[in-house]
């Protein structure tokens, strides 16, 4: 084959002519879909790494809190894959008089030297409410009793292994009860008195295996610690103590953990390691300084009490809470998902075979494995048979492939499930403490900014806050949420008040978007109202079956929803504030005074409701809705907080709609080109207005000494950051046209960010962090955000796909399949005791 001039033609040429570009070429490598099965494989290479872990070491959590950990920063300590209660003198009372309460043995019991001894007092001192008296000379054994907890603390001054050491093991060994714990230790005084010699050093090691067999059948009726030698600071230590060396200790030690491997005493060799991190506390050399000493308390705390308090934020020694009925048959719906999809790929693939393998028979000859095209020839009828056969075909193809992408979308949403319940409902993975630095938060803040400014775009939209600047503004606020949520900044009152006000302008773009949305005289009806709770709720109830938390656990989906329903009712009560459809450019002057007027009764009915707490709680606790404004213990006042909070920022975004919509109408701003909005002096006027908007209210936070103080202004203010930015962000004309495509993406997944981050980002409850890489945070962050913003996108696309299937657009359908669902929510209900 030739060209025109006869010449072969240039096949690389030709080729390049094919090729795509370069940007959708990397398109096919680099996207959505490639990065989700990447975070499936990443899902289950750490399933089986975990897996590993809990086979070596059974995921016992006591051992990792013993075991090991690190210091975070400036000396907060994290023990190794769990998370550490800090108690409180009153959580300390608290949990030994449940102890007592159980009718268990509350009594601890301290044995070995001074080191030891510190550890006794600091004990005491943790639980007491009044410092006991206590015997003059250190040298003698020392007891505490509290008799309304049923508690004893003991002391034996043994400081060397010896035969008077022995006689008290064997005492216990004899003994019934036994303590619930007991902590034993020492090496020091042996060091000392014979002046580090090999002789002392083998002498200590078989008086240890002298009375190992006894240790080991202690330990097997009690919890009993071996705590291992700290390190010393020679330079302070005394004349007479210049003998003990920290390779001395080291000897010491290993002696001791080579005698006690393979019985049931439980070497306690974390404290060694606060030790090590903290010592240049030590004030004598030899004893440890308060950073240390606090830290030993709480591990032994946490060892003692975890497992009958069941503290949100201490998973160590904590066992998992038990599977529920409700649980079990979600679950058992949910397994039944993947099996479908499952089933409905190999028909699909077994199908795709065969018609592989059978393709070049069915044009009847010619072996292209294609349908023949139509003849001609034939007539008119037959040809129109033709047609409507091949489009029912068509139809009925298209109906297939809803239903397999239905059936597909189930199967997902179940394995999905699954990782959720392994992740924060099991002890597969770990979990560790949040730890907050202005480092921690700031960097990655400026880091996320820097990005979204990079990715920058323009847009063909020129109105204020369209599309893409309220899903760029959702993105960016969803990730300033993420990012304080993860570092536990809630603590700095400044940062804690600028995230109140993020939540607050969520609820404001719900205002001013649903209103303009009905503004326009736009569906109001049962379907569109049916349609956007279900979008906003369809995670939510999901988590709440599966993870067993009630509604209100997630709080903002609850808001939302209260507040949307609030407006759609305010909106659609007669007389009607739409517009007409055809009135583009002019409206009833009416329909203004409908807006105001409904306005005035919405706000006057939320402040009647917040001046009445007595009222409000009538009205939320009232069955049957009971259920959706407790918590777990049944208490309404965290859904009080949190409605009181924000009571008047949905009617902010609705009231800006209006004045929006007005300003527009009569040509007040003009938005419909890329130019300023206004021009002259008024713009510099207005912006710099909503510069101090904004810098009062940051002002205001800085002020603001306490949280409650803040939190009862921020009500009635908040609308003035709000406003501030918005102005900022419209007024330029290219700013206005322009925006972040990175922050925009986050913004269509930001209530699946918000919602999701509370068990496969975060952990036990958003108290902690998930902790798939141990021991290298910032890798763990990285490798868990990946996995955690597939999951989000892909719950995004899967209520997509159920939209539209479990609520039509058909009104009559919409409302059987809403019944269907309130007759399954209510028989959970009176299985659960709400109703």
């Amino acid at each position: 084959m030739t060209d025109r001039e006869g010449s072969p033609p240039d096949l690389h040429a030709t080729t390049s002519k094919l090729q795509l570009p370069v940007i959708e070429e990397l398109n096919l490598y680099v996207n959505s879909k490639i990065a989700k099965i990447f975070a499936t494989g990443v899902v289950i290479v750490f399933i089986t790494y975990h897996g590993f872990l809990h086979a070596v070491d059974g995921g016992d959590s006591c051992q990792r809190l013993l075991s090991d950990g690190r210091f975070q920063g400036a000396l907060v300590w994290q023990p190794y894959g769990c998370m550490l209660h800090t108690y409180s003198n009153t959580d300390s009372r608290r949990c030994m008089r449940y102890v007592a309460f159980l009718k268990q043995q509350n009594h601890m019991l301290f044995i070995g030297d001074s080191r030891i001894r510190q550890m006794f007092l600091a004990m005491v001192k943790q639980i007491a409410v009044t410092h006991p008296k206590l015997p003059e000379s250190p040298h003698e054994d020392m007891h505490y009793n509290d008799t309304n907890l049923h508690l004893n603390i003991d002391f034996y001054w043994r400081p060397s292994i010896d035969e008077e050491f022995a006689k008290i093991i064997g005492y216990l060994k004899r003994k019934s009860p036994l303590p619930k714990l007991i902590v034993m230790g020492s090496a020091t005084h042996a060091i000392k008195n014979h002046n580090a010699s090999t002789a002392a050093l083998e002498a200590y090691k078989k008086n240890i295996t002298a009375i190992s067999s006894a240790l080991d059948q202690i330990g097997n009726r009690t919890r009993l610690l071996w705590m291992l030698q700290d390190p010393v600071v020679p330079e302070r230590l005394k004349p007479h103590q210049c003998a003990i060396t920290n390779d001395q200790v080291d000897l010491y030690n290993m002696a001791a953990m080579e005698v006690l491997y393979d019985t049931k005493v439980r070497i306690w060799s974390s404290s060694r390691l606060v030790a090590q991190g903290s010592i240049g506390g030590f004030t004598d050399g030899i004893h440890a300084g308060k950073v240390a000493v606090k830290y030993d308390t709480q591990i032994l705390m946490n060892l003692y009490c975890n497992d009958h308090l069941n503290f949100n934020d201490g998973t160590c020694c904590n066992s998992r809470e038990a599977v529920t009925m409700t649980q079990i048959a979600t679950f058992a719906a949910l397994c039944f998902c993947p099996i479908i999809m499952i089933a409905v790929a190999v028909k699909q693939w077994f199908c795709v075979s065969n018609h592989m393998g059978g393709g070049s028979g069915v044009g009847g000859g010619g072996g292209s494995g294609t349908l023949p095209a139509a003849p001609s020839s034939l007539p008119s009828t037959e040809c129109s048979q033709h047609r409507h056969k091949a489009a029912s075909m068509d139809t009925r193809g298209d109906l297939h492939s809803s239903y397999r992408e239905f059936l597909f979308a189930l199967g997902k949403l179940g394995l999905i499930m699954g990782y959720f319940f392994l992740c924060d409902r099991t002890s597969l993975f770990m979990k560790e403490n949040k730890y907050f630095s202005h480092l921690n938060f700031w960097l990655p803040l400026g880091y996320v900014f820097a990005l979204g400014l990079f990715f920058t775009e323009d847009t063909s939209h020129t109105r204020l806050l369209h599309r893409d600047m309220t899903d760029e503004w959702k993105g960016w606020m969803q990730l300033v949420i993420l990012i304080y949520h993860m570092t536990g900044a809630s603590q700095v009152l400044p940062v804690y008040m600028h995230v109140r006000v993020l939540v607050s302008s969520y609820l404001f773009l719900t205002g001013y978007g649903h209103f303009s949305y009905y503004w326009t005289g736009r569906d109001m009806g049962i379907v569109r109202y049916c349609q956007v709770m279900f979008r906003i709720n369809f995670v939510v109830v999901i988590l709440c079956l599966v993870m067993n938390r009630p509604y209100q656990f997630y709080y903002f989906v609850p808001l939302v929803s209260f507040w949307y329903t609030v407006m759609h009712v305010t909106l659609v009560l007669p007389p009607r504030i739409t517009r007409p459809a055809h009135a583009n450019s002019e409206a009833s002057p009416f329909n203004y005074l409908y807006s105001i007027i409904k306005f005035i009764g919405l706000g006057g009915f939320i402040t009647v409701l917040f001046l009445s707490e007595v009222f409000f709680e009538k009205i939320f606790v009232m069955r049957p809705w009971k259920a959706l404004f407790v918590t777990t213990d049944d208490d309404i006042h965290e859904w009080w907080f949190r409605w009181q909070l924000d009571r008047y920022s949905l009617l902010y975004g609705m009231m800006f709609s209006l004045v929006y919509n007005a300003l527009t109408q009569y040509s007040l701003i003009n938005d419909q080109s890329n130019s300023n909005i206004l021009s002259g002096r008024l713009a510099l006027l207005v912006s710099f207005a909503a510069t101090v908007f904004i810098a009062s209210y940051t002002t205001m936070t800085v002020i603001c000494t306490n949280k409650p103080d803040c939190n009862e202004i921020h009500p009635y203010v908040v609308w003035v950051p709000i406003t501030g930015f918005i102005v900022l962000r419209n007024m330029v004309g290219i700013l206005r046209t322009r925006y972040s495509s990175f922050f925009a993406w986050f913004g269509r997944i930001s209530l699946e960010l918000f919602v999701c981050q509370y068990h496969v980002w975060l952990a036990a409850d958003t108290h902690g962090v998930l902790v798939l890489i141990p021991s290298y945070p910032v890798a763990n962050v990285l490798v868990t955000s990946f996995i955690f913003i597939c999951i989000c996108h892909e719950l995004h696309h899967i209520t997509d796909v159920l939209t539209p299937f479990l609520v039509p657009n058909d009104s009559l359908r919409a409302v059987r399949n809403l019944s269907v669902f309130l007759f399954l929510l209510m028989a959970i209900g009176v299985h659960d005791g709400v109703f």
